[in-house]
């Protein structure tokens, strides 16, 4: 804030839709810009308090809660996302799903699901700006940066919630398209490889198969299309670790074409005449049920018209 501003005592009332989660992660999500150290200080100094009481980090918001937030002196904000960037504009053609629930994107690869790490916004803050009337957007779950394809935003803590119950209990469905190095065998339907993340020592993570320390991972398989050098495959991934699908095709001998971490380097070659320019790898669909109808809804997110081109470039092979 600038000096001529002085910062005020805010107020927020909890409704029925945000009751339930820890005080220290609202705050964070309300006081936009605000280091959570220093949401930690002022909880602890009783700078922050619940209906006159001073709380701890973990207290869970109750509905209609008053929450007191003493002044905060602030640095100036960034400027705000603009919806005249067209990357911010192509995202509402991206969009595939509505309804007053959910927002589901074909989200496009090479974007980010949130800012961060010298990125000044990613997916959710650019539909935030596409949505300024919205009181709540939330991702209900994440996509790597180079895959494209389904993505879920919440519009409401309690659709949040549903969601990430029915995560939890495996009864989302994520179906991802994969063009493979080799001839993928119709016989390899699971792969089961325990995974571990590994921190190099230029800072990147990989991550590594490895079945003793691992986490235990689950991805199924099938063969959608045979080519020549290559397999088009649908991998429905039944744990939900990270680049779970590309080092499980990567220790198959099958890595993903333009993968820039587990791929081939020769594979990926020949595929760059054909106009491959990123990750062969999209989130083709997702199976959830909604909550308010109580029914299974299926979303279908068309594969980029510039991977389509790659498969008509591809010579099929019979099964």
């Amino acid at each position: 804030m600038t000096d001529s501003v002085k910062p005020q005592v805010t107020f927020y009332t909890i409704d029925a839709d945000e009751a339930g989660q820890r005080i220290d992660n609202y705050l964070v999500k309300t006081l936009k810009g605000v280091p959570k150290s220093m949401i930690y200080r002022l909880l602890r100094k009783g700078e922050i308090r619940v209906n006159k009481k001073r709380i701890k980090p973990e207290y869970k918001i109750q509905d209609q809660d008053l929450i007191r937030v003493a002044p905060i002196r602030m640095a100036e904000k960034s400027a705000p996302v603009s919806t005249q960037l067209n990357v911010v504009a192509n995202l509402e053609k991206q969009i595939i799903f509505e309804d007053d629930l959910f927002i589901v994107l074909n989200k496009p690869s090479g974007m980010a699901v949130h800012g961060g790490s010298g990125l000044s916004f990613g997916v959710i803050e650019a539909i935030r700006a596409l949505r300024p009337q919205a009181k709540m957007l939330e991702l209900v779950h994440r996509l790597d940066r180079d895959t494209s394809g389904c993505l879920v935003i919440a519009k409401k803590r309690s659709a949040l919630r549903f969601l990430h119950e029915q995560l939890r209990n495996k009864q989302v469905q994520k179906f991802y398209h994969a063009l493979v190095k080799g001839s993928w065998s119709t016989k390899l339907t699971r792969v089961t490889e325990g995974l571990r993340k590994n921190d190099l020592k230029s800072g990147e993570r990989v991550v590594i198969v490895d079945n003793v320390n691992g986490k235990e991972s689950e991805t199924r398989f099938r063969v959608l299309q045979n080519y020549h050098g290559a397999t088009l495959v649908r991998a429905f991934p039944v744990t939900g670790r990270t680049h779970q699908i590309r080092v499980h095709c990567k220790c198959k001998g099958h890595s993903i074409a333009g993968d820039p971490k587990y791929g081939d380097e020769d594979f990926d070659y020949s595929l760059k005449d054909k106009g491959l320019k990123r990750l062969f790898l999209h989130a083709a669909s997702i199976e959830f049920m909604h909550p308010k109808t109580e029914q299974r809804i299926k979303i279908e997110a068309p594969l980029e018209p510039s991977l389509q081109k790659v498969l008509n470039k591809l010579t099929k092979v019979g099964h």
